[in-house]
């Protein structure tokens, strides 16, 4: 669905080698700090920027071949919604219609009744979720085969968030052959929504692996000094010193339950990755 082989992107002070591949059927996350190159990887991908280097894939075409007809396949949603703020959501329709062929406007009417959109509201006077809402509802409108969503949940509520995964879960469920990229600062929407995830850093991809082995394999040791002295150390993937002695990040929580049942092993989740990798 997606192939990107070391696209480069340099800026003063940052540069952006990145390698990752959405598959058909599946939802890929990717995340990091502010600043470590999601945005930039997304904007090239919809070749909103000009790159340095690298390859992007998409449709199995390259991204230079990419034709009108191809584009009304991708779903976006970014931060900026893309339309006039004194556009009415019954504005926006109307502009998904003559944009693309498979919007269902009867489907999006209903859409947003559900989620409470009003008609004749104004984007500059929706609150904060209702904008969200709206944005994400705008990139699944018309049957996209990708999705490309930008933090969709970024300053929502803990209610907003969830119609809006549930939104996207609906997706997904509707269209089985279909694919998300996604990027979230909130590691519980990425654990129970994503498929797989990679991990950026300062431009690079540091990890890449399937959720479910992440959540299942993965996990901090918390260890006293003379523990860690004496800790096989072939399956630790970082280490932190703390005021106890060290916290150590493996990919092999079992063999460390086996071998040293006395020592705390926690299991590890998406924020505790990113502090560790990027540590």
């Amino acid at each position: 669905m997606l192939k990107i082989s070391h696209l480069k992107k340099n800026y003063k002070g940052f540069s952006l080698d990145c390698s990752l591949e959405v598959k058909p059927g599946r939802i890929t996350g990717l995340v990091g700090r502010n600043g470590a190159g999601k945005s930039t990887t997304f904007k090239a991908i919809l070749g909103l920027i000009h790159t340095d280097g690298g390859d992007i894939e998409l449709f199995g075409k390259n991204i230079s071949e990419i034709t009108v007809e191809d584009k009304q396949k991708l779903g976006v949603a970014f931060s900026d919604s893309g339309f006039s703020s004194y556009l009415t959501v019954k504005g926006v329709s109307h502009i998904l219609q003559a944009m693309y062929r498979e919007f269902d406007l009867d489907r999006f009417k209903k859409q947003c009744e559900s989620l409470g959109l009003v008609q004749d509201k104004k984007i500059r006077e929706l609150s904060t979720g209702m904008k969200a809402k709206l944005k994400v509802l705008t990139a699944l409108s018309h049957r996209a085969s990708l999705l490309i969503l930008d933090e969709p949940t970024v300053g929502l509520d803990v209610v907003a968030r969830d119609q809006v995964l549930n939104m996207i879960r609906e997706y997904m469920e509707e269209n089985e052959n279909s694919s998300i990229l996604i990027s979230s600062h909130i590691s519980s929407d990425l654990e129970s929504l994503c498929d797989d995830l990679y991990m950026i850093h300062d431009g690079k991809i540091i990890l890449h692996e399937d959720t479910d082995v992440l959540l299942g394999k993965y996990a901090l040791l918390k260890v006293s000094e003379g523990v860690y002295q004496k800790l096989d150390k072939q399956y630790i993937l970082k280490t932190r010193k703390e005021s106890y002695g060290y916290s150590c990040l493996t990919s092999e929580k079992q063999f460390y339950m086996e071998n040293y049942p006395d020592i705390v092993i926690e299991n590890g989740n998406i924020d505790d990755l990113v502090i560790m990798m990027e540590g």
